[in-house]
């Protein structure tokens, strides 16, 4: 072929229509339309700005709530102390699909003792009076059985009190349990457990883990969940604070723990886990599955999302 004939067999560009684009013009449209509704949007469903959750604000909205979560800690009868992997060692806790246990599987990856961590350590590491160091050396000397039973005698005897007020509490074989933790009350109120949980030893104080557990087996931060909607029953989710918009995309796996067997089963976490990683793995797989893949075909839905190609053809 010749030159002349492969230069004849090239498109004309004058063969094709041509319209004149203002791109700045469109650009400058785009960009003020975006902005506007961005503004807009925010103003009309913008959330509130929580405060952050604390020790320090939980032991001063609540401190009958702290000192009873301080109580269990102590006594190793908390949510935390009783979890098992990958915090401690509880025999027999743990969640499992059939036989395997996934959580023992991990093992004890960020060990957690409860009374030396929450309480015992940062009771050692603040100056602290005479009685509160007396009541320290006290609790180290007894032997497990005793500390259980001063801690249980506690618990019972706040749970009977008016309010769960401590001040309130019927005279009773306590040990210095009520001095320990009065005196973590007073340190969380002032902000100081915050800061000691933090402290790991490590340059950067990042590490939440343990204020979190600490939280967590109280009732305030529950409480304070149920009433932005968050609570699993609630179906709550959001980025940041507020009720909108949420993380809608994560409304099928939520879903799951609103139905039975998944909202009554010990092992709803580990059970949701393995169905949606089957889901999402039969989701990857569909261009491989023999009749799922042709359904675009069958149902001839890209007619429908090309029609304007096809519209041309005909």
């Amino acid at each position: 072929m010749s030159r002349r004939t492969r230069r004849a067999a090239e498109p004309d560009p004058a063969a094709f229509p041509t319209r004149p684009y203002d791109l700045l013009k469109e650009f400058t449209i785009a960009l003020v339309a975006v902005a506007v509704l961005t503004a807009g949007l925010a103003a009309l469903f913008s959330s509130p700005d929580e405060q952050p959750i604390t020790l320090a604000t939980w032991s001063a909205a609540t401190p009958n709530d702290f000192t009873a979560t301080a109580v269990t800690e102590l006594g190793g009868t908390s949510t935390t102390a009783q979890y098992g992997p990958p915090y401690n060692h509880t025999p027999g806790a743990g969640q499992k699909i059939g036989p395997v246990g996934l959580q023992r599987a991990a093992g004890v990856r960020i060990p957690v003792d409860t009374a030396e961590d929450f309480v015992l350590r940062p009771l050692r590491q603040a100056p602290e009076p005479a009685e509160v160091s007396a009541a320290l050396t006290a609790w180290t000397a007894a032997p497990a059985d005793r500390q259980q039973a001063w801690t249980s005698a506690y618990s019972d005897a706040l749970g009977k009190a008016p309010d769960g007020d401590p001040a309130k509490v019927e005279p009773g074989d306590y040990g210095p349990v009520p001095v320990l933790t009065s005196r973590l009350l007073a340190l969380a109120q002032a902000g100081a457990l915050d800061g000691q949980l933090l402290a790991q030893g490590r340059f950067y104080q990042t590490d939440y883990t343990r204020p979190m557990l600490f939280l967590n087996d109280g009732t305030y931060l529950a409480d304070q969940a149920r009433a932005q909607h968050l609570a699993g029953d609630q179906w709550g989710m959001m980025n940041e604070t507020g009720n909108y918009p949420g993380q809608a995309w994560l409304w099928l796996y939520t879903f799951w723990y609103q139905i039975d067997p998944f909202k009554t089963s010990k092992n709803a976490d580990a059970l949701i886990w393995a169905l949606m990683a089957v889901l999402s793995l039969a989701f990857v797989l569909v261009p491989f599955i023999p009749g799922v893949r042709s359904i675009p075909r069958w149902t001839k839905v890209y007619r429908l999302i090309w029609r304007q190609h096809y519209r041309g053809q005909r």
